[in-house]
């Protein structure tokens, strides 16, 4: 059978149609699911990292949906819960911070601060100068106030993509093994090759986790602890900064702890400078050294630099769920790569021989 052939021609005909429907549903169904992407990425992460706890429920009950159930309510409780609580608090907390922060800039009391140490008062009037620090902080606490009003007036909408994230949860855990011999199936690759895709999508979204988001949550929660402690204010303000500080590579908790701790030292609190300059040099600073090769190990397979450059790419492109979807499409799509090039380098070496 040659090109010209009426029977080749309308094979081919035939696969660029199906190619052209193929391609157009798979854009109808992305516009589809977009609105439900904060729901379905977290809903699959969650899934990720919580399906060895699904499977051992299921070998104790013998039953896939009452081990859902029973997996999905643990999630609640470890989750959502603290997050709740952590969240009202922190809204308090950033109000209440910004006010006080305003009120010892209007009375005086930074600028008798610096005054008390000749040193650096210059470069606090050059400040005072350059900067209307009363005017900032009474915009920060309106912001803060307005954050929020405008938080309690979108809980309804954030209530419906935590409902929905569960609901798509249960059947994620549930069906598990099902959508996995589905996707089997579909994949275009060859057994071994979908096997490392899976072994990459998992990986990344647990190094992206644990390696990040736990790791920066610990630190915060260590810094915020000894603010504290020391009777320093807003201490939960100042550990969730502590936290986002730490993800980006560049900065770090350090941004934080280090201005608190001269304060403290300009203030005669020589006791509670040097414990927090300790603190926060040793166990917050080495923390990360200490969990992160054992949470990651080699899981992400990406160089510091893309990894950093997919989370916040991500986080622009995507919104949060971009922190997930940011790392899996880099690792994915270098996989493929890798994939093909693998099976050039095969087919050329049968064309030479």
């Amino acid at each position: 059978m040659n090109a010209g052939d009426p029977r080749v021609r309308g094979g081919q005909a035939r696969t660029l149609v199906l190619a052209a429907a193929s391609i157009g549903g798979i854009v109808i169904c992305a516009l589809l699911a977009e609105p439900f992407l904060g729901a379905i990425t977290w809903a699959l992460a969650l899934a990720i990292l919580f399906a060895p706890f699904q499977s051992w429920v299921e070998g104790k009950l013998k039953h896939p949906s009452l081990a859902a159930m029973i997996s999905v309510l643990t999630i609640v409780l470890l989750v959502i819960v603290p997050a709740a609580f952590v969240t009202g608090r922190l809204v308090e907390e950033a109000a209440s911070g910004a006010a006080s922060v305003r009120a010892r800039v209007a009375n005086g009391d930074v600028q008798r601060l610096l005054d008390a140490h000749p040193g650096i008062a210059p470069v606090g009037r050059w400040i005072e100068a350059q900067i209307d620090l009363p005017s900032i902080m009474t915009s920060g606490a309106a912001w803060l106030s307005n954050v929020g009003a405008t938080f309690v007036r979108s809980s309804v909408l954030q209530v419906a993509e935590i409902l929905l994230t569960f609901y798509m949860l249960f059947y994620f855990l549930r069906d598990r093994l099902e959508v996995r011999s589905v996707l089997r199936d579909w994949m275009p690759l060859e057994s071994a090759d979908t096997d490392r895709l899976f072994r990459r999508v998992f990986d990344t979204v647990h190094a992206t986790v644990y390696g990040t988001l736990a790791v920066a949550a610990v630190q915060g929660f260590l810094g915020g602890l000894m603010f504290w402690i020391l009777g320093l204010p807003t201490p939960l303000l100042w550990g969730v900064v502590m936290s986002l500080l730490s993800i980006v590579p560049v900065l770090g908790s350090f941004v934080v702890w280090i201005p608190a701790a001269v304060l403290l030292l300009l203030n005669g609190d020589w006791g509670k400078a040097l414990i927090l300059a300790a603190w926060g040099g040793i166990v917050v600073g080495g923390i990360d050294n200490l969990l992160r090769p054992m949470l990651v190990g080699n899981r992400l397979r990406l160089h510091t630099v893309p990894a950093f450059i997919s989370m916040i790419g991500g986080l622009t492109l995507f919104g949060a769920p971009g922190f997930i979807l940011g790392p899996l499409a880099v690792t994915v799509t270098l996989l493929l790569v890798e994939v093909w090039a693998v099976g050039e380098k095969i087919g050329n070496r049968k064309q030479q021989e």
